[in-house]
């Protein structure tokens, strides 16, 4: 079986964008109407996926995607709660609804209602009614509400704790995923997400957070920014620092994606780091579309670059399937109950 981990809902039906307009243009207008989520019927919902995400599974040889809202449109940065409320509800609700049309092949991850330098209730509730009552699998986690301004403590701070006691109490884990970019020096998709990425690991080598939450587990998205590339500079500072060897101190913990769109890439993201850490993702129709000139194949094919390595059978299947059973235990006993696995 293979499971992407890391997909978002981008093709969504325009008329849930235009509720997303609605909403801003109102926080810009006070005297405008307050709209109520898009009505989209099943056959949009559809087309959508079938046309799109669906399509390229088949095509690539995937067989369950783990979706989410689309990360960019978090828009985290926007700072009314009830806004952010609302759009995480509407977005959320709708890649519900793509589950419930196409449950063989999606499994659901939220979005959480940040904003900068608010609190964790509303992200707590929305976690809570999206795993609890609508079955979803895990949450994506933003490091940095303020949108590439970095006004948030880090995620070993205890600000966060409560949130990572919901998590641990679910049994979910969360992928740590900015969102869109307000700061102009920090391309969204070229700098800010594979900053985060890189910040994120930073943060957590400094901190003691497992010590705290042993059982918590946190995915980096993006082949895991810098990290893997430079692994010896993570390693030699957290000698440098007085931190204990990487293995132990975050890698029971810590689990990086392949969405690395080059074979070198990839080939040095499992070289370096233990396969029981990385978990097979593409993030198609995501930041990297379009075709690779110099091999002809799409950039977020990925499981072709896998598939291009001299991997054991064993090793592969870790990739593809049971790391993801593993981190997301959620998703593992929907499996079960359907007799997929």
């Amino acid at each position: 079986m293979v499971i992407d981990c890391h997909g978002h809902y981008t093709t969504v039906p325009a008329a849930h964008r235009a509720f997303r307009e609605a909403q801003l243009a109102r926080l810009a207008d006070s005297s405008l109407p307050e709209q109520a989520p898009a009505t989209i019927s099943d056959e949009e919902i559809r087309k959508s996926i079938e046309d799109n995400q669906l399509r390229l599974m088949r095509e690539r040889g995937g067989d369950l995607t783990i979706l989410s809202p689309q990360a960019s449109a978090m828009e985290h940065h926007v700072p009314d709660p009830a806004t952010a409320r609302a759009w995480a509800r509407a977005c959320n609700d709708l890649v519900h609804r793509v589950v419930q049309l196409f449950p063989e092949h999606f499994a659901a991850a939220c979005q959480l209602p940040q904003t900068p330098d608010g609190g964790l209730d509303d992200s707590l509730e929305e976690l809570r009614r999206c795993v609890e009552e609508l079955g979803f699998v895990g949450c994506n986690l933003n490091p940095d509400p303020s949108g590439g301004h970095w006004t948030s403590r880090p995620l070993t701070d205890p600000f966060w704790y409560p949130l990572y006691e919901v998590l641990v109490e679910l049994d979910v884990p969360a992928m740590i995923h900015v969102s869109a970019s307000c700061n102009p020096n920090f391309h969204a998709l070229g700098a800010h997400y594979l900053n985060a990425d890189t910040s994120a690991f930073m943060q957590l080598l400094e901190g003691d957070l497992f010590a705290d939450f042993p059982n918590l587990r946190l995915v980096i998205p993006h082949g895991g920014g810098a990290v893997p590339y430079h692994w010896g500079r993570y390693r030699g500072l957290a000698d440098r620092l007085g931190r204990p060897p990487l293995d132990g101190h975050l890698m029971r913990n810590i689990f990086f994606d392949t969405c690395v769109y080059h074979h070198p890439g990839v080939a040095l993201l499992c070289d370096v780091i233990d396969v029981e850490n990385i978990l097979f993702a593409s993030e198609m129709l995501g930041a990297v579309r379009g075709i690779d000139p110099e091999t002809g194949f799409h950039w977020d094919d990925t499981k072709r670059y896998l598939d291009a390595l001299d991997l054991s059978e064993d090793d592969r299947r870790q990739v593809f399937e049971l790391n993801a059973r593993r981190v997301y235990p959620r998703l593992d006993a929907q499996l079960r109950a359907r007799g997929m696995v």
